[in-house]
């Protein structure tokens, strides 16, 4: 928390001094107008622009979605994950934010360097557990060391997560998220310089009626590759590029080289079960199609054309006379 917020009891402080003429609020707005030098704090060195924070918000937001139809068909019960806020900040603070004993689930994201940190409050983790366990969705506050079994549901359940997570970063880059680390202790997990700037995206998460935090810190190692493609400008150019007729000539001469089946349908028949069983080699069926009858060319089961049968080189064909007009008279 920044160091210029009032608790209650200054703000109250303040405001009997205002009301009793010990301050003169036009003293105030004097000096607030003479104070233009704004402090920069080099430890919280922000490196993301306001419209690439909003870039990866929206990334998130599609996470979020994809993680709340999965939770909600792991657990069977209601789920509910939305973005709260993403925020740059040193990785420092990140780590003395969040619980002594919590559930720290670290991908790796190839191509990209570094890794990734998606932190899982001992609340919604727990809860998620039990559902997983066959219980209600129960939960507790206090979280200790996790036996063997527990790990593996719990490492189990976020693991799977990865493929959502490449999924919401696909109008970025192609990512290959891999759990590399299940841990408990924040302390234990020096991923990055204390002083290096992370994005966290903090997602509100509802598990039943249970309510906690699922916070996911993306150093700035990780992010520096693609920022450029986290601008605004970049997502316009994506969403509205077009081919050009160089790519669609080449897209529609490797359609026009795809081979598929041809099939023709010389007639059918119905017989009875009692006869099929008995049928021998060189025994007859009797076809319901007339020899002087048009027979059906199917391309991959469906009717496209009518032809004759025929001969060409010593070996059965077929001549196409007109397109399959089907029932109604018209082409399919």
């Amino acid at each position: 928390m920044s160091g210029d917020v009032l608790s209650q009891s200054e703000i109250d402080a303040l405001l009997s001094a205002l009301s009793t003429g010990e301050m003169d609020a036009d003293e105030l707005k004097k000096e607030q107008m003479e104070k233009r030098v704004k402090i920069y704090d080099f430890k919280r060195a922000l490196r993301f622009s306001k419209d690439q924070i909003r870039s990866l918000t929206r990334i998130h937001e599609n996470f979020a979605r994809l993680l709340t139809t999965y939770f909600s068909a792991q657990l069977r019960t209601y789920v509910q994950i939305s973005v709260a806020t993403a925020d740059q900040i040193p990785y420092e603070e990140f780590i003395r934010s969040i619980p002594k004993m919590t559930i720290l689930n670290v991908f790796e994201v190839p191509p990209l360097e570094g890794r990734v940190i998606m932190e899982v409050n001992p609340n919604v983790a727990y809860a998620m557990m039990d559902r997983m366990m066959g219980g209600k969705g129960e939960s507790i506050n206090k979280i200790t060391n996790l036996t063997e079994i527990e790990t593996k549901i719990m490492s189990s359940m976020f693991e799977k997560a990865c493929e959502y997570m490449s999924e919401a970063w696909e109008t970025i880059t192609d990512i290959d998220p891999v759990l590399s680390e299940f841990e408990v202790n924040p302390q234990f997990l020096q991923m990055v310089s204390p002083n290096e700037t992370v994005v966290v995206i903090a997602l509100n998460t509802m598990i039943a009626e249970t309510r906690g935090m699922i916070n996911i810190c993306i150093p700035h190692v990780v992010l520096e590759p693609i920022i450029p493609k986290l601008s605004g400008h970049y997502w316009m150019q994506h969403e509205n590029k077009t081919r050009s007729p160089e790519e669609s000539k080449r897209l529609e001469s490797q359609i026009q080289q795809a081979m598929l089946p041809i099939s023709v349908e010389l007639g059918t028949s119905n017989i009875s079960v009692q006869d099929f069983l008995v049928l021998d080699a060189g025994d007859v069926i009797e076809l319901n199609q007339s020899i002087d009858k048009p027979l059906i060319v199917k391309v991959g089961n469906v009717p496209k054309f009518v032809g004759q049968p025929g001969k060409a080189n010593k070996k059965l064909a077929v001549q196409v006379l007109d397109s399959w007009k089907g029932r109604g008279g018209h082409d399919e």
